[in-house]
Parts: structure tokens; C-alpha cells; sequence
């Protein structure tokens, strides 16, 4: 996510956003070979602490819609340094097992050090 605050602070005047997503939990193909029983077990366990509501599994084009709004929509234009997640901006603070950002991870000041640093990492 930060990676996202940083390269749109830095790119936005060239016209390049970037935003970062949550697809959800997508029942694809991958999956072909995963009990039933066992997805039914992770399904449960994403509800993190048990007190939550169990994952929903969503369709691969459910899962791909968040990706095409986030690519395609005029509605979105000029916006980055954002998280979303089903179609929406995420809350800010609003944190459960599945949903929201933490407002660490939009800080600007926080993005540039881990730019910074990533980038002498990768340089050295």
C-alpha cells in the first residue's frame, strides 16, 4: 500500500495513478484439488477470531470487478494512493480479519522512507 501512496505522489503529474486492491476470496480452478471440507475450513478461518462473518466465496468476474473499476472507470481518474476492496474505497482505521487500512499504511511520510529504502536496497 505504500508503494501506492509513494508512485502516485511521484507520478501523478504524469498523469499515472496507482491505487492498491483486495480481489477477495475467488473460488477459481486453483482450487480443484482442495477438499471441500478443507475449503470449507479456510472459509471459516478468515473470519479471524471467529466473532466475524465467514468468507463469502466470490466468482472469478466478482473477483476481477474490483481490478476493472480500479483500471477502467472515467470515475476514477487522477485518484491513487488508495486501497479498495469490493468496488469501494476502503475505510480508513475501520480494521477487521478481511476489511479496511490501517493508517500507518497511507502515511506519505512512511511511503517515502520505504521508497527510499527499497531503492537503495536495490541498488546496493
Amino acid at each position: 500500500m505504500l508503494f501506492a501512496v509513494e508512485a502516485t505522489r511521484r507520478w501523478a503529474g504524469d498523469g499515472i495513478t496507482v491505487n492498491a486492491l483486495m480481489p477477495g476470496g475467488i473460488r477459481t480452478n486453483l482450487q480443484r484439488y482442495v477438499s471441500e471440507a478443507d475449503l470449507e475450513r479456510l472459509r471459516r478461518a478468515a473470519a479471524g477470531d471467529g466473532t466475524g462473518p465467514a468468507l463469502r466465496w466470490k466468482s472469478p468476474e466478482q473477483g476481477a470487478a474490483t481490478s476493472v473499476l480500479l483500471a477502467a472507470s472515467p470515475l476514477l481518474a487522477g485518484v491513487g494512493g488508495r486501497y479498495f476492496e469490493d468496488c469501494n474505497q476502503a475505510e480508513v482505521g475501520m480494521l477487521s480479519a478481511r476489511n479496511g487500512v490501517a493508517a500507518h499504511a497511507l502515511d506519505p511520510e512512511a511511503a517515502a522512507r520505504l521508497w527510499d529504502l527499497s531503492v537503495t536496497t536495490l541498488a546496493g
